[in-house]
């Protein structure tokens, strides 16, 4: 071979090779991005239109059917290519089938039948979408629905649930077992005549309902609900529609998007607000995926040999950096907002997205609704190719005005590791875990008295103000709280555990940020020991209200416990510098114990002095606070804002006794 014909070749190999790792690492950046507002299938007079992004392809054929699963096309269209990467088709004004599915032909293959990535309207099991315009499926006085009033974030107690945990159990009193319409009931009752469901809800005093992956998502087969299967949904097939399996009639487009409507509307009724736990961070099976069937490899991140990275856990993850990924998302979350007047978005693993995805997500809602509450999951369940620096986790949470996530180190800190389920906390007596517990009692934020070496994650604060911190000690994720104790605490009675249990909610909801809380501990929640019952049957997952009926004592102080924090602003105080300034942690404490003041009357609270002290030892401590005369509202597990009797805290160091693994409030007018 010529010498100059052979540096041509290895110039042009070493040029495909540096192309193929650059499109890796750009975000196949050369591809062309729409930016209208129309993707999808649109309407206007009735009318509908495709728009579908498939850059890559050389054909996209549109096929109608007759129903949403089995038999043959109805009709066929070619697609016309359009601007900027779309394809477009109009409609006939009669179209000769009710579902639709676009296939696209890239690099001379036939790929799948799939619907498009913005659909929102599908059959049985999300397989074709449907010409529905969702705008016209709503329930009666659907335009007259409003969000219920919110001053401020910290004001928020949010209240997790799965919507089929919450109805499913026989004794629950509810007719619409598993599905949208059951959380929509009135009026339930369950064992001893207890509220079940929406009453249970409104009764607690919760103000926002997070409920578990309600988008359509690929773990449940809706076309045979007599196999009760379950899942708590974490496997997205189409972000923008709400999951089949969870209405009346699976087969009917019409079915879910009604009966979605009606339950926002009941919760809204009652004057609580609603979250989504949306999965935006990667999807069911990428090979079968309609990113996949459309722009191959766009949707989803790659390691430099071009496989799928994995950051979720789930066999990919998304590229939320890549513009048009982005676009789907931002649209998606905007969507749900306006369309089922949903109040807040919780984002799992939300440490996958980057950066100005997120933000972009706040200045979309903001448009909607500037009260939408955004939280999420700051970290991720594996490596990514995303730099650090660019990823929504916790460490860069300052760069994400008015966004929240989960602060792992007061859960840990109060009940034990997550993982090492028989390690203790500081509920339950565990040394060592203060400073953790006081990281969450200030909401992730800057205070002079945190001795941030001693946290056992961050070494920093990472909230900018409390309103960025949720505040928890469980979730659906790993033991439930009364499980954890039980594991972790092998010798303790029942009366002991439920001592730990009532501690550890006394401090989130005492605590400064968001309290979130998993709707059943409130009645000591049992999972039979599971840690991960993402697809275990009802019989662990459904909450036992005859729990309720027998421990009412204790969700009756849960219950006491919200209404405290919602009637007192001290506990709700919305920025830093607030907190710094009546939030002072009483010195000289013994080990296990936690002791501060709210002074000042924080945030305008009509008591003037509100002395937290948290005994987390399995003994009597004896600990010293301002002398003074004193009403106390909570002992153990008692409490009466007005006052269950007074102490007197005198001499030249006073201090008064707290019971073993409990708290005590004080409060001076």
């Amino acid at each position: 071979m010529k010498p100059l014909l052979l540096l041509s070749l290895l110039l042009t190999l070493a040029t495909l090779s540096t192309c193929r790792t650059a499109r890796l690492a750009d975000g196949f950046a050369a591809y062309p991005v729409y930016h209208g507002p129309d993707l999808g299938l649109t309407f206007q007079n009735g009318r509908a239109r495709l728009r579908v992004w498939a850059p890559t392809a050389e054909k996209l054929q549109l096929k109608l059917y007759a129903e949403g699963t089995d038999g043959t096309p109805v009709a066929e269209y070619a697609m016309q290519k359009s601007v900027d990467g779309t394809w477009l088709y109009e409609l006939p004004a009669q179209p000769p089938g009710r579902f639709y599915v676009v296939q696209a032909t890239i690099a001379g293959r036939q790929m799948a039948e799939v619907p498009d990535p913005y659909v929102h309207a599908v059959g049985v099991n999300g397989q074709r979408g449907a010409l529905l315009d969702p705008a016209t499926v709503s329930p009666a006085g659907w335009p007259d629905d409003r969000r219920p009033r919110l001053t401020q974030p910290t004001d928020i107690v949010i209240g997790e649930l799965h919507l089929r945990d919450v109805s499913v159990h026989p004794q629950s009193g509810i007719q619409h077992k598993g599905k949208y319409l059951g959380l929509a009931e009135t009026g339930t009752r369950g064992p001893g005549g207890v509220s079940t469901g929406l009453d249970h809800l409104r009764e607690l005093g919760l103000t926002h309902v997070h409920l578990l992956p309600t988008n359509d998502f690929a773990s449940i087969d809706e076309s045979q609900p007599q196999q009760n299967r379950y899942n708590w949904g974490y496997e997205p097939l189409h972000y923008s529609v709400p999951e089949g399996s969870f209405a009346t009639d699976p087969a009917d487009p019409a079915a879910r998007i009604r009966e979605m409507k009606q339950l926002v509307q009941a919760l809204h009724r009652s004057g609580l607000r609603l979250v989504l736990d949306v999965v935006y961070n990667h999807t069911s099976g990428a090979d079968r995926h309609p990113f996949d069937q459309l722009v191959p490899g766009y949707y989803y991140r790659q390691r430099p040999d071009g496989t799928y990275s994995d950051a979720a856990a789930c066999g990919n993850e998304v590229a939320s950096e890549r513009p048009m990924v982005r676009k789907l998302i931002v649209e998606s979350v905007a969507y749900w907002a306006r369309e089922y007047h949903v109040d807040g978005f919780r984002f799992d693993l939300m440490g996958i997205l980057d950066l100005r995805t997120m933000r972009n997500v706040r200045v979309a809602l903001d448009q909607v609704d500037h009260s939408i509450f955004v939280y999420g999951e700051g970290w991720t369940a594996g490596s990514s190719p995303v730099p650090e620096a660019e990823r929504a986790v916790k460490a860069n949470l300052r760069q994400l005005n008015r966004i929240a996530v989960f602060g792992d180190e007061l859960r840990d800190g109060v009940k034990g590791h997550y993982a090492r389920q028989q390690e203790p906390g500081f509920a339950s007596g565990q040394p060592g875990l203060e400073e953790s517990v006081k990281f969450g009692i200030v909401g992730a934020t800057q205070h002079p008295q945190v001795n941030y070496a001693q946290v056992n994650y961050s070494k920093a604060p990472w909230a900018a103000a409390p309103t960025q911190a949720i505040n928890y000690v469980a979730s659906h994720d790993d033991q439930v709280l009364w499980d954890k104790l039980t594991a972790a605490n092998p010798g303790a009675t029942e009366d002991e555990r439920i001592r730990m249990d009532l501690l550890s909610a006394t401090i989130v909801l005492t605590s400064q940020g968001v309290p979130f809380l998993p709707v059943g501990d409130d009645f000591l929640r049992t999972k039979q020991g599971a840690h991960n019952s993402f697809n275990l049957p009802d019989s662990i997952n459904q909450l036992d209200w005859g729990r309720k009926a027998r421990y009412g004592r204790v969700q009756e102080f849960y219950r006491q416990l919200i209404a405290l924090r919602r009637a007192h602003p001290a506990f709700r105080l919305p920025t830093q510098e607030l907190v710094q300034q009546h939030l002072e942690f009483l010195p000289g404490l013994p080990a296990g114990t936690i002791g501060y003041r709210l002074h000042g009357h924080a945030g305008g609270d009509e008591w003037g002095t509100i002395v937290v002290l948290l005994n987390g030892t399995r003994r009597p401590a004896r600990l010293g606070v301002p002398a003074g005369r004193y009403s106390v509202v909570l002992a153990e597990d008692q409490l009466n804002p007005q006052g269950l009797r007074t102490l007197e805290a005198t001499g030249a160091t006073p201090t008064v006794e707290v019971p073993a693994s409990s708290a005590l409030l004080l409060v001076q007018p």
